[in-house]
């Protein structure tokens, strides 16, 4: 591996590494709140690897569902990878098919956007690897920290952390909505389904927040393709 083009992708990861330090420490403290203990925790950011589905799977966690469905629900979420992946396999020397399958568990909306801005020649597999390096590593490490603070914490601060979980979701989605109509329409048309299903129980959480993300994604992109056809 070259080291001069690792050490360049370290460098350019490093933001990532900024940026992962509220998230990751917040996910750990709530995991902590969740009641998982510190391995599960770290496990999770280990093997998942997914901000936005481990935050939401530990909503399902805490509101008991099967862990297949909690499962499906992270497939549907990080759906988008394989065209993120697929996107960046253009920008990438050639290389092993074994080495391209590592780090592509390392791409993020994060490392995408870092690796996909940059100009110049294609990437090499040592660069990919850099920036992967110090954002996964990042990831894991303020996890476990977030989950040793949240240990520390008297217990009525651990229990009024839930609440965060969903300030989260909240400041993740209001970002996205500002003039994005689309966006807008998604949320509203997926907020309502999944209320049609808990307030009639036809389905459990896990499934009415599967569904529910399903059918508003088709529903809004059926209207805005019948929108251009016409």
């Amino acid at each position: 591996m070259n080291g001069r083009e690792f050490s360049s992708g370290l460098k350019a990861g490093t933001s990532i590494a900024v940026g992962y330090f509220p998230i990751a420490l917040t996910f750990g403290l709530l995991a902590k709140t969740t009641g998982l203990s510190l391995v599960e925790a770290v496990a999770m950011s280990i093997f998942v690897y997914a901000g936005a589905a481990q935050y939401i799977s530990l909503s399902l966690i805490t509101a008991g569902v099967a862990p297949a469905v909690i499962v499906l629900n992270t497939f549907i979420v990080n759906i988008r990878h394989f065209l993120m992946t697929a996107a960046l396999n253009e920008k990438m020397q050639p290389d092993d098919r074994w080495k391209k399958a590592l780090y592509a568990f390392g791409i993020t909306d994060e490392s995408f956007s870092v690796l996909a801005t940059q100009k110049g020649h294609k990437l090499s597999t040592a660069f990919a690897v850099g920036v992967i390096v110090i954002a996964y590593g990042s990831w894991v490490i303020f996890t476990a920290i977030g989950h040793l603070i949240g240990a520390n914490l008297p217990q009525f601060l651990q229990a009024s952390m839930s609440i965060a979980l969903y300030a989260m979701f909240v400041g993740l989605l209001v970002p996205s909505m500002r003039g994005n109509r689309k966006v807008v329409s998604l949320a509203l048309i997926a907020g309502a389904v999944n209320s049609l299903f808990y307030f009639t129980e036809w389905l459990s959480t896990g499934w009415a927040i599967m569904v529910s993300t399903l059918a508003s994604a088709i529903f809004i992109e059926w209207i805005s393709r019948k929108g251009v056809t016409h």
